[in-house]
């Protein structure tokens, strides 16, 4: 009898076990599969805007429009995926939230590949839609992020590093204060997609905004030429500044 309650005990050891990778595989997954689809909303929604909108004679959205557009994406996907994944989207919020010790450094890079896929995909999805205009091209820069002159005002490198930095860390900052224990619960997308809206209405004269490469290498793939070789900026900076944001909150603002 021992002999068969130890087989029994082994075997049940061994399907439990099995059923937790599963679980766990299968988890991991759906996590990288809702920053998969949040970034190629925010991607397509954010730089659509731009690329398809903002321009159009009389009735264009202009600077506003982009900005709320931006700030549309990731309010909407954190409430549908944001229970998933945590509805980050961003290198950047990743980053900063694993500094901050929110989340683990081991997933942090499964969700910035999984965050490229998706703005990339979003960026060829917003690609073929574009170019069905005839006189579409993407010399006009596609929605890309740029310093000098390739700044929508003519900002230099200098003004578009701290721009980047700056604005990334106060964007980690918002999402750590917001998604706190002494927060109510539920609000958090509104208030990081406001976030997200002051950014832009801030920086896209400086830089076309970024603080996030996912969405800057995601058009810049597009738009090649100068958007590739400006963009080591636009991940440096916005990886800076989720650092700090997230070494700022724990040295002054966390409930811990």
């Amino acid at each position: 009898m021992t002999g068969f309650a130890a087989t029994g005990l082994a075997l049940c050891l061994a399907v439990g076990l099995e059923s937790t990778v599963i679980y766990v595989r299968g988890t991991i997954m759906k996590k990288l599969a809702a920053e998969f689809i949040g970034t190629f909303w925010l991607v397509l929604g954010g730089c659509g805007s731009a690329v398809l909108a903002a321009g159009v004679p009389d009735v264009g959205i202009g600077f506003l429009g982009v900005s709320l557009a931006f700030g549309l994406t990731v309010l909407t996907m954190a409430y549908a995926v944001g229970g998933i994944s945590g509805g980050h989207f961003n290198p950047a919020v990743s980053v900063g939230l694993a500094t901050a010790g929110r989340f683990s450094w081991g997933q942090v890079g499964p969700y910035i590949v999984a965050q490229l896929a998706g703005g990339i995909v979003g960026a060829l999805v917003l690609y073929l839609i574009a170019s069905g205009k005839a006189d579409f091209t993407t010399a006009a820069g596609f929605a890309s992020n740029g310093y000098g002159e390739h700044s929508p005002g003519g900002y230099s490198m200098f003004a578009a590093l701290i721009t980047e930095v700056v604005l990334t860390a106060l964007f980690i900052l918002i999402i750590l204060r917001v998604t706190g224990r002494s927060v109510p619960a539920g609000f958090a997308p509104i208030a990081i997609g406001l976030a997200l809206t002051l950014i832009h209405l801030i920086s896209i004269p400086v830089t076309n905004t970024s603080v996030n490469p996912a969405r800057s290498t995601a058009v810049a793939l597009f738009q090649g030429g100068w958007a590739l070789q400006q963009l080591w900026l636009f991940w440096l900076a916005p990886i800076v500044g989720g650092v700090l944001g997230g070494v700022i909150h724990n040295a002054l603002l966390s409930d811990d």
